[in-house]
């Protein structure tokens, strides 16, 4: 059983150092080129989709009769909808399937929410002199750029196992230019969370309790369906709950297959009420006259029927290296009272947070022996976490042997940071 860091003497804290510092060095010689730092899907898991750009097309026409080579149908084939909807358990008909990319779908509905409003109707968040909107954190970096982007403020609250804290977030809405929310309610990135029923009840409620008439939830379920242990965790359904509380108007989902199949080369799916999907493509048909509508033809004629097997094979592949992260987590710091982390149950992320606000000290010294993690405060909006804490580890790129490698730097790391930081407070 390890001695939590903290209450080791000076003496032997000095040792470790000298121990820790030598091993550092060694890895910083050998040229090492290590990368944790983006969720991107391995070779391995893009050869799983081989069968979709390889498959033959018999008949071009999808069951709604379009002609998929040609122009038109700009709120996606009929099987492209289906396949959305169950993606994101909602119906076809609530659902389109429109481009490759969810974010881009995420930036439209923002910028159409402050520019124009959702609703055909006055309201609009440009309305306000500024527009906010709540930003989980750590939570996904892109979606603060769309905010960015946008000139739309930014609101941070913590999230934690369960999910945000409503109590904070009603709180929040009482002032009306809080215009709304950006959730990853499964596998949340980075911490891998999963809201709980409760949470996705309340939440769906919130546009009910906000002073903002305009306010939205932006539901980014980008790993709706990318569990990693079995049985995954079950995510309650918002749009149920929207329903009976008659939020529906105020809720938009996201969705895409760009983890699934081919990164920028799949579907991006969204789904909300009949008002304000109509809306959005009244602002679509301004720049687009249609998807690529074969694509859509070959993704849905082979995932409508081999979903689940599909993603079972992701699983295969991501779990070993989710496992071998947390291994090294647990033999490395765990017992040394410096860190703790997240054991998420599928997702692309695992969330390392320090116990001393010594994140970008470990992720800079990594660095020094070829590991790329992501830059520390990029959970955060404008780059900070005021608490310094958090890391996040994307295990799904590298090969196990680099993985291996990677963890063992990023934990060296870790200790030797931590232990210099208690001598100097010592001293």
């Amino acid at each position: 059983m390890k001695i939590p860091i903290q209450e080791l003497p000076t003496n032997q804290l000095n040792a470790l150092v000298r121990e820790w510092s030598d091993a550092l060095q060694k890895k910083q010689g050998q040229n090492l080129k290590l990368d944790l730092s983006r969720g991107k899907p391995s070779h391995a898991q893009l050869e799983l989709s081989h069968k979709i750009s390889n498959q033959p097309i018999e008949n071009y026409f999808s069951s709604d009769g379009t002609d998929t080579r040609n122009y038109g149908n700009l709120t996606g084939i009929a099987e492209a909808r289906a396949l959305g909807a169950k993606i994101l358990g909602t119906s076809p008909e609530t659902t389109y399937a429109i481009g490759n990319s969810s974010l881009s779908l995420m930036h439209l509905t923002a910028d159409t929410a402050l520019q124009h409003g959702l609703w055909n109707d006055s309201r609009k968040w440009a309305n306000s002199t500024t527009p906010k909107m709540i930003t989980l954190v750590p939570g996904y970096d892109r979606h603060f750029t769309v905010c960015d982007s946008l000139g739309i403020e930014m609101v941070n609250v913590k999230i934690d196992a369960q999910g945000p804290d409503i109590t904070k977030l009603e709180s929040l809405v009482e002032d009306p230019s809080v215009k709304g929310i950006w959730c990853v309610p499964k596998y949340s990135n980075p911490t891998g969370i999963t809201y709980s029923d409760k949470q996705v009840t309340e939440l769906a409620n919130l546009p009910n309790k906000a002073a903002a008439e305009d306010f939205v939830i932006f539901w980014d379920n980008a790993y709706a369906i990318h569990d990693i242990q079995f049985p995954g965790d079950e995510l309650a359904s918002i749009a149920e709950a929207a329903e009976l509380v008659g939020t529906q108007d105020h809720v938009v989902q996201f969705a895409s297959t760009s983890k699934v199949t081919f990164a920028s080369g799949g579907i991006a799916f969204i789904s909300s009420s009949q008002l304000i999907l109509e809306t959005l493509e009244k602002q679509i048909s301004t720049f687009s006259i249609g998807s690529d509508k074969v694509n859509q033809l070959r993704h849905a004629q082979y995932l409508l029927e081999n979903l689940d097997d599909h993603m079972n094979a992701h699983a295969e592949l991501l779990a070993p290296k989710f496992s071998l992260v947390l291994k090294y987590l647990e033999d490395d710091l765990g017992g040394l009272e410096i860190a703790n982390w997240t054991e998420p149950r599928g997702g692309y992320f695992i969330s390392l947070d320090t116990m001393m606000p010594v994140a970008d000290q470990v992720i800079e010294l990594a660095k020094t022996a070829g590991l790329v993690l992501t830059p520390a405060g990029a959970t955060y909006p404008a780059g900070t976490d005021e608490e310094n804490t958090n890391i996040r580890i994307a295990p799904s790129f590298a090969e196990e042997d680099e993985l291996k490698t990677a963890m063992e730097v990023l934990t060296l790391c870790a200790r030797l940071i931590t232990a210099r930081e208690v001598i100097n407070h010592r001293q």
